[in-house]
Parts: structure tokens; sequence; C-alpha cells
């Protein structure tokens, strides 16, 4: 009833007629309960192979009220139509029981075009390109084995056919691109692709007609192929990195429970304003900004700010939106939702991060911006020159000009990064990693500086107890009962240990949950507690730890404990969990330690070795990021940091001229992933980390992280090598097609060869 009065003061105008303040709230509640079927869409971080897509589908299918379940695999998402009484929350639990890991994305948020069409596009052009290169080869063999006159030229217009719709239809993305680059006054690598292909049909229908010895359309084709094989490669090498400021909005809870005149309303969180009353359950994530006024809780904040153990939460304590409500409900005011939320600001700094970076230029780009002229001069040049040389012969001129542009034509420098890529992104996906985008190896390559997230990063974000064999039995069974089924990272990891000792938790009974504490119990007649360390009158040590007290004596009260309900809160300072009595009188103290991720210390030890200079910036308190400094030799480190903090020093690195690789999993690393030069993040981070990230570790061994520094300097070498020796190609080529030795065909062929001998030294790092 006082909820209910809290919020009609705050948002209800005065009147004299009771109804007349009911009738809008009701108008509101009817109109958000109204028919809203439509699309659900899930993150499905861990989906993979077509066992998974059946499996989801089916899945989700059977669920009643759901009409239509589509599973998209490259993206990790399931789109499902259905009604409004089904609920998000229904088909994570139910695709969880199918042991698959999901979670809600807002599909107002998200891209409306989920398919490659780029990608297809680039595919099918490709495919025709094959299937006319070889059918207008075997035509050709006709023509080189002899044949005269009609037959010849029946040949000839044979291969026209094919050739001619061919080049038009293959050759659409670069006639695009060519031409947006001249109406800006610019010539970009597309424009000499794009006059080849048009000067090479052009010859051979022209010779064609004339009933000439020699026409191109083989050439035409071939150029074709081979350039949109470069362009296919370049663009599947870039084709899984996503926005990732879209998909960390995607991620924002989509629906609020709004506290209506009492009611509880589930409303799009778009609609939800400051100074409305959230009802946040626990193991929800809260979905705005504000401040709790009813309710105690602990807060679970790792992704945000990368604290290992949850906070207690109360009356007048700040939320922010992506935190998860652990024990206990929570009435929220809101100061900000949606857009304003800090979760959507932390969006707009990945969105201006990843601007700087795509800003980045690439080595085929850079050679390009010198190529590309130096192509059309000497072609024109070669044009010129014939002309004056042969008293104005147009058709010999042209041949020579057709043949320096084909020759010249950047098929090896356009394959010359993608082969490379391509051969590079195979051997790290055998080691673990996976390369999302284009000029990630490129970046990785001039790399000077390493900067490491603790949590679940170089550790598992795991704690795991020190010596707990060494405890007394009894002890560690009391609690392991009362640790048993809580959410605390703690007490899980305390049940584990004891089960893992094959401890069986001891006959606890009367449990209960104090929010905002912790648990407590009777155990033999006596009190037992675990929770914070001043509820349960201990002394808390400087360190990660939990503590039992059991009472020799009786407390009184037992028998009005209530219905068991599970819990676990940290005590002050982050010292861990607790278990006493009104009168203890054996104290056990458990210690832990968070777990290394396997090949932590091999990292950072290989990165130190190649001349790194290593930094581990975390959120978590400053004790257990010390202990890891020291552990792993890392000199510089800094505790508390938070997600702008992280960003900020990595633009500090890069400002002084340093080359940073960001390594880390949560929401508050997100930004400095997207700020640094490059980014790895762990496939077990959340989904935005990784989006924001160039390069995936798939397994839970961070080693390779020091082997994706070194193949990337071998990459940027084979770069450097293959345009090397497409410049070689073009020494020896072009002088020949200057002075006429060279016919388009010719030219084709030993462009051909360039892209191939390119090819196979992308090959050597296999």
């Amino acid at each position: 009833m006082a909820l209910a009065e809290d919020f009609a003061d705050s948002r209800a105008p005065v009147s004299a007629c009771p109804a007349c303040v009911v009738v809008p709230a009701a108008e509101r509640i009817a109109a958000l309960r109204a028919d809203r079927a439509g699309r659900i869409v899930l993150s499905l971080p861990n989906a993979g192979g077509a066992q998974s897509i059946s499996t989801v589908e089916a899945a989700v299918q059977a669920v009643p009220g759901v009409l239509s379940a589509r599973v998209n695999l490259t993206l990790k998402r399931v789109s499902v139509e259905a009604e409004p009484s089904v609920t998000a929350a229904q088909l994570i639990a139910v695709l969880e029981g199918q042991g698959q890991e999901a979670h809600e994305l807002d599909p107002g948020l998200l891209s409306a075009t989920e398919t490659d069409r780029q990608g297809r596009e680039l595919l099918m052009r490709l495919g025709v390109a094959f299937f006319s290169m070889m059918n207008v080869m075997l035509l050709s063999v006709a023509v080189w084995s002899g044949a005269e006159a009609a037959t010849r030229d029946l040949f000839h217009w044979i291969s026209g056919a094919i050739a001619l719709p061919t080049v038009i239809f293959a050759g659409q993305p670069f006639f695009k691109s060519a031409w947006a680059s001249l109406r800006q006054g610019k010539l970009g690598m597309d424009v000499p692709i794009s006059l080849a292909l048009i000067l090479a049909s052009s010859i051979s229908v022209y010779e064609t007609a004339m009933s000439g010895h020699h026409a191109y359309f083989d050439a035409a084709v071939m150029l074709a192929f081979f350039l949109l094989l470069g362009r296919y490669l370049d663009h599947r090498t870039r084709a899984v990195a996503r926005s990732a400021a879209e998909e960390l909005a995607a991620l924002e809870v989509p629906r609020a429970i709004l506290m209506v005149e009492g009611a509880e309303v589930e409303m799009p969180i778009a609609e939800v304003q400051p100074g409305d009353l959230v009802l946040v359950r626990p193991g929800a994530r809260m979905p705005v900004d504000g401040i709790v006024l009813h309710g105690a809780s602990e807060l679970d904040r790792s992704l945000l700010t990368g604290e290992s153990l949850p906070v207690p939460a109360g009356q007048d304590t700040v939320v922010s939106a992506g935190e998860v409500n652990l024990t206990g409900p929570l009435t929220v005011q809101v100061t900000a939702a949606g857009k304003d939320s800090s979760l959507h600001r932390m969006a707009d700094l990945v969105a201006v991060a990843e601007g700087t970076k795509t800003r980045y230029t690439s080595l085929a780009d850079r050679a390009s911006r010198l190529y590309s002229p130096l192509v059309h001069i000497l072609s024109f040049s070669a044009f010129g020159y014939w002309i004056w040389a042969t008293g104005g012969d147009v058709r010999y001129a042209i041949n020579i000009s057709a043949a320096v542009l084909i020759i010249t034509c950047p098929c090896a420098l356009g394959l010359a990064v993608p082969a490379v890529i391509t051969s590079a992104s195979g051997r790290l996906f055998r080691k673990g990693l996976l390369i999302k985008h284009g000029t990630a190896l490129e970046r990785l390559a001039e790399v000077d500086t390493v900067v490491f997230d603790k949590t679940g990063t170089l550790t598992l974000g795991a704690p795991e107890p020190v010596a707990l064999a060494d405890q007394p039995r009894e002890a560690v069974a009391v609690a392991a009962a009362l640790a048993a089924g809580s959410s605390h990272p703690l007490a899980r990891a305390l049940a584990d240990g004891a089960r893992g000792l094959g401890i069986a938790p001891a006959d606890v009974t009367d449990i209960r949950e104090v929010p905002g504490q912790g648990i407590e119990g009777a155990y033999h007649g006596t009190r037992v507690r675990l929770g914070r360390a001043d509820w349960c009158g201990a002394d808390p040590l400087p360190m990660t730890a939990t503590y039992l007290s059991i009472a020799e004596t009786p407390a009184p009260g037992i028998q009005s404990l209530a219905t068991p309900t599970l819990s676990a809160s940290p005590p002050p300072r982050g010292e861990g969990l607790g278990v006493g009595a009104r009168v203890p009188t054996q104290t056990h103290a458990f210690a832990f330690t968070d777990r290394l991720r396997p090949g932590a210390e091999a990292a950072v030890r290989a990165l130190k070795a190649a001349g790194m200079q290593v930094e581990l910036l975390s959120g978590d308190a400053e004790a257990p990021v010390k202990d890891l400094a020291q552990r792993l030799g890392i000199p510089q480190w800094k505790a508390g940091v938070l997600p702008a903090e992280k960003a900020a020093r990595v633009a500090a690195l890069s400002a002084e001229g340093r080359k940073v690789l960001m390594v880390g999993d949560g929401l508050n690393d997100t930004a400095a992933l997207a700020a640094a030069h490059v980014s790895i993040s762990p496939a077990s981070a959340l989904d935005a980390a990784r989006v924001a990230s160039d390069i995936v570790l798939l397994g839970q061994d961070i080693a390779p992280i020091a082997d994706a520094v070194r193949i990337g300097r071998q990459s940027a070498r084979r770069m450097i090598e293959n345009f090397l020796i497409s410049g070689g190609y073009n020494i020896i080529a072009v002088p020949l097609a200057l002075i006429g030795h060279a016919t388009p065909l010719a030219a084709a062929l030993a462009m051909s060869l360039s892209s191939i001998t390119v090819s196979l030294n992308a090959m050597r790092l296999k």
C-alpha cells in the first residue's frame, strides 16, 4: 500500500475524484498489456553445428504459443515468432534445460538485415565467372589449335556470347566502386580494374567483328574471376565482425516490471521514465539506472566493474543497468533508462572507439594509393606513344594500352593481403584463435604493449579453496551444507571443494535467507550462519575467506526459523563469507584464491620475452589484483579501475605512440577493447566483448596469445613479400607490354601466374 501511495504521490495529478486518478493508470495498464505478438530474439553464444540448430529449433517450437523459430548460426541467434503469453524467460529456461546458454536481445536495436547478402552476391558472381572462364578457355583451345576463318570467328562469337554477360554481371562490384571513386575525383584500385575489363571486352568485340586473329574474351573473364576471388577472400575475413555498439545496446534489458498503482506491469524499457518505480527480482539483470527504495540484496557487478565478489545493496544504494540482482527483490526508483542509462553510454564509448579503429589504413589500401595512378599513367602513355610511332594506328595502340592495363592489373595486389590473412587465420584457428577483423593481423604485428583485464581473462573468475583438506571434516561439512545451492561464488566454490574431497554436507536444518546478510540454519541444536563476517561475529582476514563458527550452547529461537531458502553475502571489504553463532566457540577460516586461466604464466612470460610492456588493469579490489600481478610477474598494475578509466588508459598509451593489445572479457572492457590498436577476448566473454574484439580466444588456454603476436609479425612480412613479388613481376612484364611484345591474352596469363605465386607464398604460413 505504501508503495502505491509513493507512486501516486510522484506521478498522479491531484483530483477530488478518486476515479479520475485511477482511470489514467488503468488505461495505461490496459494499453501496456495489449496484444504484443511479435519477435523475440535470443543470443546463443555457444551454438555451433547443425545439431545445435535442430536442437534449439525443436526445443523452442515445442513451447506452447511459439509460432516459429529460426536459428542463424552465423550470428548465433534464434528469432522466435510467438504469442504475447510467451516470454523470453520461458524460452531461456527451456534452452538452458537443453544445455544451451541464451540471453535476450532487443530486436529493435539490432540491424534489420541479419543475412550476409554481400557475401552471397560475391560468391554467386565468383561461381558464374568460374563457370564462364572454363567454357571460354575450352573454346579458346580450339582457336589456339589452328582454327581459321569462319570457324575461328564462330568460336570467337560464341566466346563473346558467354563472356560479355559474365563481365557485365561479375564485374558489378568493381564498376560500382570505380564509378563512386570517379565521382569523388579519386582513382581507386577499382578504376584500372574496370578499365581493364571494359577494354579487354571492347577490343575482343572489335577484333571478332573485323575477323581478327586474336580476341581476348578469355582474358576478360579470367580477370573477373581472379579479381572476384581476391574480393571474396577479403570480404570473408571481415564478415564475422559486427558492430559492438549495436550488440551492446541490444544486450540491455529490453523490458522492465513497472509498479503502477500497486500492480506489476511488464513494459518495454523505451517506455520507462525517470521517477518510475521498477521491481527487480532475484536473479534478474538491472534494467535501469536508479536508487533502491525498498529491499535488501546483493549485486553482481563483475561484468560492469570487474569486481569478483558481489556487493551489498539496500535502501539508497545507487544501481546501474546491467548489474545482476542476486538474493532479494529490490524496488528501484528510475533515474535513467534506455538511451540515457550508463550501459547505453558505455555503448556510445564503444561506437566512438570503433570509428577510430576503422580509420586504420591497410597495407593494400596504402599500396593502391600509389599503384592506381601509376597504372593509368603507363597505359595512357603507351597509347599516346604508339599512336605517334605508328602514324595513327588506333587499333594497334589500343591493343598495347589494354595489354599494359591488364598486365599491371592489381590482381596480385588484391590477393596479397586476403591470401595471407586466410592462411594465417587457418593457422591461428588450429591454435584456438579466431580472427574477426580484416586488418587485425597487420595491427597485431605493430603491438608493443599488452594490457590485460584480470577476472575472466588472466583468471577464470572462479575462486577455489586453499588447503581445504587441512580443515576439520565436520567444519567443512557444515559449511558445505549452508553453501549448497547458494548463488554466491565463494559458496559455490566451497560446496564444490567439499564434494571433490568426498565430504557430504552435514545435517543442517531450518535454513533461511536473510537478504543482504546471508543464510543461517540449525545444526545439532545450535545456530550456524553463512554470510557477512560482521553478521557472523567473525574478525575478517585481509584476504578472500569464509568463516565457520559453531556454538556449544543452544541459541534461542532456533525453532522459529522459516522455510528453507539459500543465499550468500560478502563481508565488508570483500573478505568473503562467514559462518557463525551467537556464542562462537569453534572458528575456522577458509581462504580462497582466484583460479588462474591455463597458460596465463606462459603467455605473460613469452610476451615479456618478446619485448612487450605488460600491464594489468582491473576493477577488482587491490589485494587480489596485487597478488595476481606478483604471481605472474607483471610490474605495472592498477586496481579499482572503472570502464571509462580503462579506455582512457588505453587512449593515453596510444597518445604516447604505443600500439596497445587489449585482452578482456566483460562489459567493463568493451570500450577499452574497441579503443585498443588490436584486441582479444576469450570465447567465455560476454557477447558484446567478443564483438568489440578483433580476435576471439576459443579455448581456456591463454598461451596462444603470444603465438598470435608472433604469427601477426610473420603475416606482415608475408604481405610485404607479396607486394614485392607483385612489384617484381611488373618490373619484368610491363616493359614487354610497353614495347608491344605482350598481347592482352599473354598479359592475362602473366597476371594469373603472379596471382598464383602470391597465393603460394601466403600458404607458407601454414
